[in-house]
């Protein structure tokens, strides 16, 4: 029986026989003197064997890269010189007395260490490979640290772990559903959930005050690289609270996550309206590390003769903004048509710029195509408002508000990434004070949380002004991403009516909700809670590149399964047990996408 872990034996083993087990992660043979580096998932450990074991020597020799060993051996320091500091293991290494092959293996298709050059198709074809790597092994275990804490917070605080069902009715909550045929109701289709959002306010209703779970949630959208059809997402509800306690009991829990596996102190969380995010930053999902912010100036140019500015500066759905980059006076007309190429990508028509090489110099000092439309006191104006230095160089953006916001919004978080102006490793903040609906260009409102969220105004006043709701929403956000959205619910029936009213859900789009309207005329308390996503916690906290990185099995950028090759077709038969007839075979589907 295996008597150690690999990579927990240390120096205080020396002289102790050990039975390890795990895969061959490097084998070397230095003068009749074989050397196994044999890997599990707490590290790897050395394990040296020569002739004087034949039989195990003869093993050793035989075995290559991911064959699964038994190892039995004596622990004893490293010879002088041959100490490995970087390696937890690197002081001790194993005698090998005893091997045991216990089963061989293929060559790899790509190596499984920090030198693999693989590319993310052949990882996710064979993830079961790729999830060997050391790095993955430890994301894994970082994940399974976050899932701990945040249990063992959460059940302090009261809160119970309560499942929600994974087979429900399709809901409005922003994205397409997965549906479900069903084969005892012919024609009629579950859904799996995009969140357990009303299920957990019907618990809230039934009496069991403080939930949580970590929930599996689907989502047949777009993906990027933070996204994926099938998530997971730490899921909290409360009664009797208020937004302050439970904005109060996510930032103790996220203390305490990145303090105990981590050992990072978090420190404050800012608090800013969602018009503030909007404001300085472009987007409600600011990045408080980028130190960067945008600045209205449509005062300034709703007088100038150059229509660029003035015509957006007049249009009250206009907006026209400046971003003071530090020191980008150093950027070169190349990489400032990329950036201005960059914009395009969010509806931008331009990227107008001034370089400051010499700010004592005056207007001699300054070097831009749009001088010479502009009044010399504008100009300094701007540089005066956005506090321009020597070395600066100072964009602009202006057009209708949102694609300002976006183009301008993208570029400050471009720019603080290239010119290495991120200052500090994690800054959190809370994003308050959310309009209840976004309205659309033929004047319909969609809600822009979900519409169980509660408004701050009384059903008329709702239904009088929608455009001017408020919400009680607040999001917490963490450099540059949305950790988690939540929201105090509805829990008056005539509130819920007026919501659904306005987003002009018909007779039969209400029907489905019956059973929510009927449960909030049942002493329904005050409620509320927030839900965060798991993953994108944790490719924040392991520092990857995608939330595909920190999950065990995840879906490629085309929503499919590399290494099952799912989707697939399935047998007629089950067709016909569910009652369903394709209008287009599944091969000629799959050769269309």
């Amino acid at each position: 029986m295996r008597s150690h872990y690999c990579g927990d034996i240390r120096s205080s083993d020396v002289g102790e026989e050990v039975e390890i087990y795990g895969w061959v992660h490097r084998r070397r043979d230095h003068g009749g003197v074989i050397f196994l580096d044999v890997r599990d998932r707490t590290g790897i450990l050395q394990v040296v064997f020569d002739p004087d074991t034949q039989e195990s020597f003869a093993a050793a020799d035989s075995v290559r890269n991911e064959f699964v060993l038994k190892a039995k051996g004596r622990v004893r320091p490293r010879p002088e010189g041959t100490v490995n500091a970087d390696m937890p293991t690197g002081e001790i290494e194993v005698l090998g007395l005893e091997l045991t092959v216990l089963n061989a293996a293929k060559t790899p298709p790509f190596q499984l260490d920090e030198h693999s050059e693989a590319g993310e198709d052949v990882r996710l074809r064979y993830r079961y490979l790729d999830l060997r790597r050391p790095e993955m092994q430890q994301r894994m275990q970082t994940r399974a640290k976050i899932t701990s804490q945040v249990r063992s917070f959460l059940e302090e605080q009261g809160f119970w772990d309560i499942e929600t069902p994974t087979l429900s009715r399709a809901t409005p909550e922003g994205a397409r559903d997965y549906l479900v045929p069903s084969r005892t109701h012919p024609g009629e289709f579950f859904a799996l959930p995009q969140s357990p959002q009303v299920y957990k306010q019907l618990l809230m209703m039934s009496g069991m005050d403080k939930y949580y779970q970590i929930a599996r949630c689907y989502r047949d959208e777009d993906l990027r690289a933070d996204r994926q059809p099938e998530f997971t997402q730490i899921d909290i509800e409360a009664s009797f609270t208020n937004q302050d306690q439970i904005m109060t009991m996510t930032e103790g829990m996220l203390k305490q996550v990145f303090t105990n596996v981590l050992g990072v102190e978090l420190g404050e969380f800012p608090v800013l309206s969602w018009a503030e995010a909007m404001r300085d930053f472009g987007n409600d999902r600011p990045d408080l590390r980028n130190p960067m912010r945008l600045v209205d100036i449509a005062d300034l140019m709703s007088g100038v003769e150059f229509k660029v500015f003035q015509g957006p500066a007049n249009d009250p759905n206009g907006r026209v903004v400046a971003l003071r980059a530090p020191g980008g006076a150093t950027l070169s007309r190349k990489l400032i048509d990329q950036y201005t190429a960059f914009v395009g990508r969010y509806g931008a028509k331009g990227l107008a710029y001034v370089k400051v090489n010499d700010l004592s110099a005056g207007a001699d000092g300054l070097q831009s195509p749009i001088l010479k439309f502009m009044p010399a006191e504008v100009i300094q104006s701007v540089l005066e408002r956005v506090g321009a230095q020597t070395g600066d160089l100072v964009f602009f953006g202006a057009d209708q508000a949102k694609v300002v916001n976006d183009a301008m919004g993208a570029l400050r978080n471009e720019l603080g990434a290239d010119l290495e102006l991120l200052e500090g490793k994690f800054k959190p903040c809370w994003v308050v004070d959310w309009p209840m609906f976004a309205e659309g260009r033929d004047g319909t409102f969609s809600a822009e949380h979900h519409p169980f969220t509660r408004p701050t105004c009384s059903p008329q006043e709702l239904l009088d002004n929608p455009a001017a709701a408020q919400a009680a929403a607040y999001d917490v956000v963490l450099n540059g991403y949305e950790l988690g959205g939540g929201s105090l619910r509805i829990h008056d029936q005539n509130m819920q009516k007026a919501v659904f009213d306005v987003l002009k859900m018909d007779e039969a789009g209400q029907e489905k909700f019956g059973f929510l309207l009927e449960a909030l005329q049942y002493g329904c308390p005050p409620h509320g809670g927030i839900a965060l996503g798991l993953d994108r916690l944790v490719m924040l906290m392991t520092d990857s590149q995608s939330i595909r990185e920190v999950i065990a099995f995840p879906k490629t950028q085309t929503a499919s399964c590399a290494m099952m090759d799912a989707p697939g077709g399935v047998e007629e038969q089950q067709l016909r047990d569910l009652h369903i007839r394709l209008r287009t075979p599944a091969a000629a589907n799959t050769e269309s996408q």
